[in-house]
Protein backbone atom coordinates (compact mmCIF):
# COMPACT_ATOMS: atom_id res chain seq x y z
CA UNK A 1 0.00 0.00 0.00
CA UNK A 2 1.07 3.40 -0.91
CA UNK A 3 1.27 6.38 1.77
CA UNK A 4 0.57 9.59 1.92
CA UNK A 5 1.47 12.25 4.43
CA UNK A 6 0.15 15.92 5.71
CA UNK A 7 1.73 17.31 9.13
CA UNK A 8 0.40 20.30 10.80
CA UNK A 9 2.55 21.67 13.64
CA UNK A 10 2.19 24.06 16.26
CA UNK A 11 -1.20 23.97 16.29
CA UNK A 12 -3.14 25.84 19.32
CA UNK A 13 -5.01 23.22 20.69
CA UNK A 14 -4.21 20.77 23.42
CA UNK A 15 -3.17 17.70 22.33
CA UNK A 16 -5.70 15.59 24.95
CA UNK A 17 -8.37 17.66 23.01
CA UNK A 18 -7.24 16.57 19.57
CA UNK A 19 -7.11 13.26 20.51
CA UNK A 20 -10.68 12.91 21.74
CA UNK A 21 -11.57 14.47 18.04
CA UNK A 22 -8.74 11.95 15.97
CA UNK A 23 -10.47 8.31 17.45
CA UNK A 24 -13.90 9.30 15.46
CA UNK A 25 -12.43 9.73 11.97
CA UNK A 26 -9.41 7.23 12.45
CA UNK A 27 -9.16 3.83 10.52
CA UNK A 28 -11.88 5.15 8.36
CA UNK A 29 -12.63 6.30 4.23
CA UNK A 30 -11.73 10.08 3.68
CA UNK A 31 -15.10 10.89 2.53
CA UNK A 32 -16.99 9.46 5.77
CA UNK A 33 -14.33 10.99 7.80
CA UNK A 34 -14.86 14.63 6.15
CA UNK A 35 -18.32 14.27 6.75
CA UNK A 36 -18.05 13.28 10.45
CA UNK A 37 -15.89 16.14 10.86
CA UNK A 38 -18.18 18.86 9.07
CA UNK A 39 -21.01 17.46 11.45
CA UNK A 40 -19.02 17.80 14.64
CA UNK A 41 -18.93 20.98 16.84
CA UNK A 42 -15.69 20.48 18.79
CA UNK A 43 -12.98 23.23 17.92
CA UNK A 44 -10.26 20.47 16.16
CA UNK A 45 -13.01 19.60 13.41
CA UNK A 46 -12.42 22.09 11.08
CA UNK A 47 -8.39 21.79 11.16
CA UNK A 48 -8.62 18.19 11.20
CA UNK A 49 -10.67 18.32 7.86
CA UNK A 50 -8.35 20.95 6.61
CA UNK A 51 -4.95 18.60 6.82
CA UNK A 52 -7.15 15.64 5.50
CA UNK A 53 -8.46 17.67 2.89
CA UNK A 54 -4.06 18.77 2.27
CA UNK A 55 -3.19 14.97 2.41
CA UNK A 56 -5.94 14.19 -0.07
CA UNK A 57 -4.81 16.38 -2.32
CA UNK A 58 -1.22 15.78 -1.91
CA UNK A 59 -2.09 11.78 -3.05
CA UNK A 60 -4.41 13.06 -6.28
CA UNK A 61 -1.42 15.42 -7.18
CA UNK A 62 1.22 12.76 -6.38
CA UNK A 63 -0.54 9.39 -7.59
CA UNK A 64 -3.44 10.24 -9.23
CA UNK A 65 -5.38 8.39 -7.05
CA UNK A 66 -8.91 9.78 -6.65
CA UNK A 67 -11.05 10.28 -2.86
CA UNK A 68 -13.07 7.06 -3.09
CA UNK A 69 -9.26 5.42 -2.75
CA UNK A 70 -7.96 7.01 0.16
CA UNK A 71 -8.12 5.31 3.38
CA UNK A 72 -7.03 7.02 6.92
CA UNK A 73 -4.48 5.05 7.94
CA UNK A 74 -3.15 6.87 11.05
CA UNK A 75 -3.28 10.13 12.77
CA UNK A 76 -0.69 11.17 15.06
CA UNK A 77 -1.19 13.81 17.37
CA UNK A 78 2.04 14.67 19.09
CA UNK A 79 2.96 17.44 21.77
CA UNK A 80 4.10 20.48 20.54
CA UNK A 81 5.74 23.76 22.40
CA UNK A 82 4.48 25.04 25.38
CA UNK A 83 4.34 29.00 25.61
CA UNK A 84 4.48 29.82 29.24
CA UNK A 85 2.41 32.51 30.70
CA UNK A 86 1.98 33.51 34.13
CA UNK A 87 -1.30 34.31 36.37
CA UNK A 88 -1.18 36.68 39.01
CA UNK A 89 -2.22 35.13 42.43
CA UNK A 90 -3.21 36.01 45.69
CA UNK A 91 -0.45 37.68 48.22
CA UNK A 92 2.03 38.30 45.07
CA UNK A 93 2.33 34.59 43.85
CA UNK A 94 2.15 33.78 40.47
CA UNK A 95 1.20 30.56 38.62
CA UNK A 96 2.47 29.19 35.48
CA UNK A 97 0.28 28.75 32.96
CA UNK A 98 0.90 26.10 30.08
CA UNK A 99 -0.96 27.15 26.50
CA UNK A 100 0.01 23.81 24.64
CA UNK A 101 0.37 23.14 21.08
CA UNK A 102 -0.02 20.20 19.02
CA UNK A 103 1.72 18.30 16.17
CA UNK A 104 -0.72 16.49 14.05
CA UNK A 105 0.22 13.93 10.89
CA UNK A 106 -2.26 12.28 9.19
CA UNK A 107 -0.90 9.26 7.26
CA UNK A 108 -3.55 8.28 4.19
CA UNK A 109 -3.33 4.99 2.10
CA UNK A 110 -4.16 3.91 -0.99
CA UNK A 111 -6.74 1.21 -1.43
CA UNK A 112 -6.77 -0.32 -4.83
CA UNK A 113 -4.15 -1.17 -8.00
CA UNK A 114 -0.74 -0.28 -6.92
CA UNK A 115 -0.55 3.67 -8.41
CA UNK A 116 2.34 4.51 -9.91
CA UNK A 117 4.29 7.93 -9.31
CA UNK A 118 3.33 10.19 -11.41
CA UNK A 119 6.58 11.81 -13.48
CA UNK A 120 7.07 15.34 -12.20
CA UNK A 121 8.81 17.86 -15.21
CA UNK A 122 11.97 18.58 -14.03
CA UNK A 123 12.38 22.54 -12.52
CA UNK A 124 13.76 24.34 -16.00
CA UNK A 125 16.92 25.98 -14.96
CA UNK A 126 17.20 30.36 -16.73
CA UNK A 127 20.52 31.18 -18.01
CA UNK A 128 21.85 33.67 -15.84
CA UNK A 129 21.53 37.50 -16.55
CA UNK A 130 25.09 39.09 -17.29
CA UNK A 131 25.55 42.72 -16.32
CA UNK A 132 27.54 44.59 -18.68
CA UNK A 133 30.26 45.81 -16.74
CA UNK A 134 31.64 49.52 -17.14
CA UNK A 135 33.70 49.93 -20.21
CA UNK A 136 37.36 49.84 -18.63
CA UNK A 137 39.04 52.89 -18.21
CA UNK A 138 41.90 52.73 -20.91
CA UNK A 139 39.08 52.74 -23.40
CA UNK A 140 37.59 55.94 -23.08
CA UNK A 141 39.01 59.26 -24.56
Amino acid sequence: MQQVRAQLNGVRLSPRKVRAVVALVKRHDVAWALDQLAHTVLRPAPVLAKLIRSASANAEHTYKASQEQLFIADIIVNEGMKLRRWLPRAQGRATELQKKTSRICVVLEIRGAAPEKVATKAPVRRARRTTRSATPASTQS
